[in-house]
């Protein structure tokens, strides 16, 4: 088992596939213009699936496949394929894009539960926040999953004056349609343009949809990032993930691996080891997993805490979210 120094069991792992999107959303992405990492620097598929081996081999029993948009990667289909021959429950966090080609490839992998990143409901403001005319695409995609019996979860980042005003479009979305969306705090990355104003918290998030809707709290999963909500009647669920001001690290079981091999023992740790670097020297990869784990700060990588409105977010040591997986 991979265990940190708070007694945390660590079963989860996340792995970036690249860095690389079509979509340009502006709090992951720093600019339109932007140099992707060279293919020679990424996890070639062979040395994806041997280090995800490993981790399966200390204890990971769920794998989520991350980017950029992992779906962009030419050989993303090779990689899915070779992962589902592990005993791991295998998901995938998608911009939706490019769902509809790969739908054969993610039911032969036996992948139930996709997440795609959708922040608006609204044709324009979704180019406004993407930089780019495809929300029918994506819209659509995600009827073709429901379709297929593949159960969605929709991430909305909420950013107050740009998107909070469809809180509430969301929750009528769910009336009708099986989709679980879950509203995501503003946190904080190298060149996203965060500011503390721009954060919708829980409990603002909460008031604004009991200000239309009545809703009964859910019993949350083992590990959950999410608290879980449902309006009575409904089809589908709501959720709030409270990164900012009522985090759940307390029971944190997640890894995170970049496009290029390294290793983030949170969401917003400034040091990373480097596994593929050890890995094409021939050295041994699972001391270094131990380690990287053996060093987790008890709490949001010990950059911050909930005290978000005083975070000055030029002091936190990180990458940009395209570098790190979504």
């Amino acid at each position: 088992m991979i265990i940190d120094p708070f007694q945390r069991v660590h079963d989860y792992l996340r792995i970036s596939l690249t860095d690389n999107c079509n979509l340009r959303c502006f709090y992951c992405m720093p600019e339109e213009e932007y140099t992707f990492t060279p293919n020679a620097r990424l996890m070639q598929p062979d040395e994806v699936l041997t280090l995800a081996g490993l981790f399966v081999q200390e204890g990971v029993k769920k794998i989520r496949l991350t980017g950029g948009e992992p779906l962009v990667r030419k050989d993303a289909e090779a990689i899915i394929r070779s992962l589902s021959s592990l005993p791991v429950s295998l998901t995938l966090t998608t911009n939706g894009t490019r769902l509809a080609a790969f739908l054969p490839v993610l039911q032969e992998a036996k992948i139930r539960t996709v997440n795609i990143s959708l922040d608006t409901l609204n044709a324009t403001t979704f180019q406004q926040i993407t930089r780019r005319n495809e929300f029918e695409k994506v819209w659509n995609n995600i009827a073709l999953l429901i379709d297929a019996g593949i159960r969605v979860k929709v991430n909305m980042v909420v950013m107050k004056g740009i998107n909070d005003g469809e809180i509430n479009d969301f929750i009528a979305w769910t009336a009708h349609a099986p989709v679980h969306v879950r509203f995501i705090e503003f946190m904080p990355f190298s060149g996203n343009h965060w500011r503390s104003d721009a954060v919708m918290t829980l409990q603002e998030i909460l008031q604004t949809i009991g200000q239309r809707y009545d809703h009964t709290r859910l019993e949350d999963e083992a590990h959950d990032t999410a608290k879980h909500y449902k309006v009575p009647g409904h089809a589908g669920t709501f959720a709030v993930i409270s990164t900012m001001s009522a985090p759940f690290c307390g029971a944190c079981n997640r890894m995170r691996l970049t496009a290029d091999g390294k290793m983030k023992n949170c969401l917003f740790s400034k040091e990373e080891t480097d596994l593929l670097g050890a890995l094409r020297r021939g050295e041994e990869i699972i001391p270094l997993i131990h380690q990287c784990i053996g060093k987790k700060a008890k709490e949001l990588g010990g950059q911050f805490n909930t005290d978000f409105e005083h975070l000055q977010p030029e002091s936190i040591q990180n990458r940009s979210m395209i570098t790190i997986g979504g």
